[in-house]
């Protein structure tokens, strides 16, 4: 009888580290406020993107704030930062599996950016 629960409670386990887990990269949907066209520059204390505007780009999970230097086709300019959060279910799958986060803590796979972001221009 210990030997089927032993396994049960492993495989589960291991189930719940590979939920907990995230990819490296996440998709940020970017636009400017007044629908021009343009270019960014976007970097993090990861990686350093240059996009065409708009664009759906996958953007390094990082701790810092996602950082944008955008220009549109018009001239005008735009400067600022994307926050970075703690997605909220990792904490929690991160206590019921008792890891404590310690795997995305160290890989940074437990923050996150919107979904999408849309750049003020002014």
């Amino acid at each position: 009888m210990k030997l089927p629960m032993s396994l049960l409670a492993a495989s589960l386990t291991v189930a719940g580290c590979a939920t907990i887990t995230n990819d490296e990269n996440v998709p940020v949907a970017l636009s400017f406020s007044d629908g021009s066209r343009g270019t960014c520059s976007l970097s993090n204390t990861r990686a350093t993107y240059t996009v065409d505007m708009p664009a759906t780009q996958m953007v390094r999970r990082a701790r810092s704030p996602l950082s944008y230097d955008c220009t549109t086709s018009s001239g005008k300019t735009a400067k600022g930062v994307i926050p970075s959060a703690i997605e909220g279910g990792k904490v929690a799958a991160s206590v019921v599996f008792i890891d404590f986060g310690i795997t995305d803590a160290i890989t940074e796979k437990g923050r996150t950016y919107p979904a999408s972001f849309v750049i003020p221009i002014r």
